[in-house]
């Protein structure tokens, strides 16, 4: 799947800025699991690894993944189809670059996405030999940490400096995005209301939660415009009990259901 599957969103957009971000995240975690599991025939673990120093807490050993093939390869193949000459290719380039280079806050392992996993060794049980590798961190992990970045993304214009176009903050007063930084050249649309253009669907008419503060929450999805309350009776197997031998018998149910859905 190219990037430009996803084309549904606005040009510009934020969630567009996200989603690329991710997407080449997800490219640069899956080949680096691949090489590190045997594969793929052009990688293999990373072994540049074992010569640093570690001040003798443990020793390398393991199956370390190699994330800088991952990331190249990433690079390689995303980055390909974008025109470096255009706004939103810089943009899309620069949110492919940032979810590749989602790191870790972990003091001693300083790559992108990972974490450090040893095991013991030893009589008895011991821990007289602890042998580590490093290993990515789970990519539910690496997703939260670019939701954050979502969150904080730039709002950014193209500006053309000695022939080249670059991008810079739209505001003055904001400091100018890292390469670990997300940027959006675009409002967000507003989801609320239907827009087929940018296959946008609204929320009328979408089923709610009346207790959630969450996103599925009526208060929330509904976008101030209330909900109405639908009571149906449905009927459902129940008193299920299993007979020797071999199935299960059920009574059917009949009970009130009740559904919310947005104005």
């Amino acid at each position: 799947m190219s990037n430009h599957d996803f084309d549904l969103f606005s040009p510009g957009s934020r969630e567009k800025a996200y989603v690329y971000a991710i997407s080449a995240a997800g490219v640069a975690y899956s080949v680096t699991r691949a090489c590190s599991k045997g594969e793929l025939g052009e990688c293999r673990c990373d072994e540049l690894v074992r010569k640093r120093d570690n001040g003798g807490r443990w020793k390398w050993g393991g199956c370390s993944d190699d994330i800088k093939f991952g990331a190249r390869f990433s690079k390689d193949f995303v980055d390909s189809g974008e025109d470096l000459r255009t706004p939103e290719g810089l943009m899309n380039v620069h949110n492919n670059e940032a979810g590749r280079r989602v790191r870790t806050r972990h003091p001693v392992i300083k790559k992108r996405g990972m974490e450090l996993v040893c095991k013991c060794h030893g009589v008895s049980g011991s821990c007289s030999m602890r042998v580590c590798w490093r290993r990515l961190k789970p990519f539910r992990e690496i997703g939260d940490l670019l939701t954050s970045k979502f969150d904080g993304a730039t709002l950014v214009k193209a500006v053309e400096r000695r022939n080249k176009v670059k991008l810079r903050p739209v505001r003055k007063n904001v400091k100018r995005p890292s390469k670990k930084d997300l940027v959006f050249l675009d409002e967000s649309p507003d989801y609320c209301v239907r827009n087929e253009t940018i296959g946008v669907l609204g929320t009328r008419g979408r089923l709610c939660n009346s207790t959630s503060y969450g996103m599925d929450g009526c208060r929330l999805l509904c976008c101030g415009r209330g909900y109405q309350t639908v009571i149906r009776e449905v009927e459902e197997k129940c008193q299920c009990k299993f007979v020797w031998c071999c199935r299960v018998h059920c009574e059917m149910c009949s009970f009130k259901k009740e559904e919310h859905y947005c104005n």
